[in-house]
């Protein structure tokens, strides 16, 4: 399903949501807000369609397993927040662990995808509609998109070519959806988010070799 939102029947009539933004206001309960901020907060509008199926999916092919909802923010991406990163981690446990911690409302994080790494097989856990908390800072999970993987970032050898190659297709599909340009500058590591603690993927990470599979699965998809 595109996170963007679906043209509604009726001769081209603004939808609600529509008219609500257009003219800068959302009621919420008894609040009025005005201005940009009410671009955001248009899900709390009864009656809104909130382009949310359950089960439903961003790339073709993954799993579908919710993170908690306390680990995400409900969003409504690329309309309310650009996206123009995509963020590479590696998990630091295994894949079904990080699934576990991922559904844990007091885990307070959670990351768009998480890739195993004996097949390559991938599991979405939040819309790219939504931000979800997995950079440790705000700016940047508000235009990014986190991509988890089965290793460790200071082991040699956890990195698998299937992965590898999974998570290349996945990110030429987001960057795809987003005209994210294939580069260093827009595809990094969590460990060059501005003020983490984090030193993932870490040095055995091969950027060169991700780029170039990126690049390749992009074309394929032409």
């Amino acid at each position: 399903m595109s996170s963007t939102a679906k043209k509604k029947p009726g001769g081209g009539k603004p939808g609600r949501r529509g008219f609500l933004i257009g003219t800068g206001l959302v009621v919420t309960g008894a609040a009025v807000v005005w201005g940009d901020e009410a671009s955001r907060l248009w899900w709390k509008v009864p009656g809104v369609d909130r382009q949310r199926t359950d089960g439903a999916v961003d790339q073709p092919g993954v799993r579908w397993m919710a993170a908690s909802a306390r680990n995400l923010r409900t969003a409504d991406r690329p309309d309310d927040y650009t996206i123009d990163r995509i963020v590479i981690h590696t998990t630091e446990g295994s894949y079904d662990s990080a699934i576990r911690v991922f559904r844990d409302p007091l885990h307070a994080a959670a990351a768009h995808y998480v890739i195993r790494a004996k097949d390559g097989h991938i599991t979405q856990m939040a819309r790219e509609l939504d931000v979800a908390y997995h950079a440790g800072n705000r700016s940047f999970n508000e235009r990014s998109v986190g991509i988890e993987h089965e290793a460790y970032a200071h082991r040699k050898g956890t990195l698998t070519e299937v992965m590898y190659r999974s998570s290349a297709r996945l990110a030429a599909g987001i960057c795809a959806r987003y005209r994210i340009p294939i580069d260093r500058e827009h595809i990094i590591g969590h460990v060059e988010i501005p003020g983490t603690d984090h030193t993932d993927p870490g040095p055995h990470w091969d950027w060169d070799r991700y780029l170039r599979l990126v690049r390749a699965a992009a074309t394929s998809r032409t």
